[in-house]
């Protein structure tokens, strides 16, 4: 693998536990439901706008990331966003190799929100 599809997330994920929904679709999936919703986004630009109850675990954070995302229940689905798209699909890829079950990604990030 490349430097750049390393760094870009090159690598395909499984499409059996990693999806990207369309904003409506994702707002219907964590609507009404106690859903694991998670902002990837740093404070500063989550505490500018996001989504309902969403939890803010900065993917930049590295020692912390893990540690957060080991307190939320991997049996169960976990959903992602961050500001367009390409954090959220790198904490995807670190949460599925932790052992995650299924992950939902919002397409085009908070900026289609």
């Amino acid at each position: 693998m490349s430097f750049l599809s390393s760094l870009f997330g090159g690598s395909s994920l499984d499409p059996n536990k990693f999806e990207v929904l369309d904003k409506n679709s994702f707002k219907k999936a964590i609507q009404n439901k106690k859903v694991q919703l998670v902002d990837v986004r740093t404070p500063r630009e989550y505490n500018s706008g996001h989504i309902g109850k969403a939890l803010n675990i900065d993917l930049f954070q590295s020692g912390s990331f893990k540690p957060s995302f080991e307190k939320l229940d991997k049996s169960k689905p976990v959903y992602l966003y961050c500001r367009s798209g390409a954090r959220s699909r790198k904490a995807a890829r670190k949460i599925l190799d932790m052992g995650f079950e299924k992950v939902y990604d919002l397409k085009g990030g908070y900026m289609q929100w």
